[in-house]
């Protein structure tokens, strides 16, 4: 059973949590990105800005809300 099988086998509330988990990682993988082409920083308030205003670039990428979250984390 190939990985996309395994996943299906879920029910699709869970499956949703996993897909949620891959927008995270997403997310993640962004900010190190972010971070790794900055190298560094002239101190602790301006790497708080930059990902302050990466995270909020992301997340008007993110128009679609999950339905019926709370019966997926029950």
């Amino acid at each position: 059973m190939g990985i996309g099988h395994s996943i299906l086998a879920y029910p699709p509330n869970i499956r949703k949590a996993i897909y949620t988990t891959n927008a995270i990682e997403s997310m993640n993988m962004g900010l190190r990105k972010i971070i790794k082409n900055r190298g560094s920083f002239p101190n602790d308030e301006a790497a708080v800005k930059l990902l302050y205003l990466a995270l909020n670039h992301m997340s008007k990428k993110w128009t679609m809300p999950i339905q019926d979250w709370g019966k997926t984390m029950n």
